[in-house]
């Protein structure tokens, strides 16, 4: 193999699609009835090298929507108390445009042409996101609908180990449990683990890249960039 391949950059990386690791605190588990109540995300980079890193990070504490289900088991686990009178918390409209207009930059600034969220079994975060966007009526979702990347999966294949704590130990990374189930602190051990098991496996991906360059090209079907 070609060692001395030139590094494509993050858009050429994963065919136009900016990674972003999302985290979210929420009342329950049904992202139709149950309040979201924090959300973070974190942008991933890529160096002049090639390597991948976690970027800049966004933290947003959200007011439960009007008629939303609150379980005190969930509370119990992520120690949010939503009625806090000092909680800097904000409608969801209002978090989720303020967290969108940070990626869209990224993935304006990164010649990508949408984002696609990174989360540790990232079907939940990802349900619980798109229909908040659906109760605030948000028409430019940078995020895509149903791709994601899921650490819980890739976890499993790398390092054998599917819970997060477990799976971000054994890449070599620290884990505060008193920190935990914290969206910021989630979201930037979800954003270390994918990197880590990215830059692990990018001698396959240049391997695959000399082997099929075209498959670099996007395809002619795909979203245009975001304005």
């Amino acid at each position: 193999m070609n060692h001395e391949l030139e590094p494509v950059g993050i858009a050429g990386r994963f065919r136009g699609f900016l990674p972003v690791a999302v985290d979210v605190e929420t009342g329950g588990f049904n992202a139709n009835s149950d309040a979201l109540l924090e959300i973070a995300a974190v942008i991933i980079e890529m160096t002049p090298f090639g390597e991948l890193r976690p970027g800049p990070n966004f933290r947003y504490h959200v007011q439960p929507f009007h008629g939303s289900r609150i379980d005190p088991a969930s509370l119990a686990v992520n120690g949010i108390d939503p009625h806090h009178p000092l909680r800097p918390a904000m409608p969801e409209k209002e978090a989720l445009t303020q967290l969108f207009r940070e990626i869209r930059k990224a993935v304006r600034d990164t010649g990508c042409t949408r984002a696609v969220l990174v989360g540790h079994n990232a079907s939940f975060d990802l349900g619980f996101l798109n229909a908040a966007v659906a109760r605030a009526d948000i028409k430019r979702n940078p995020c895509h609908p149903f791709s994601s990347f899921d650490t819980a999966t890739l976890g499993g294949v790398a390092r054998g180990q599917t819970v997060l704590s477990r799976a971000v130990t054994a890449a070599g990374h620290e884990w505060n449990a008193d920190s935990a189930h914290s969206a910021i602190y989630d979201a930037e051990r979800t954003a270390m683990l994918f990197c880590t098991i990215c830059n692990r496996f990018r001698s396959m991906y240049e391997e695959a890249l000399e082997r099929a360059p075209e498959l670099a090209a996007r395809d002619p079907d795909e979203a245009p960039p975001l304005e």
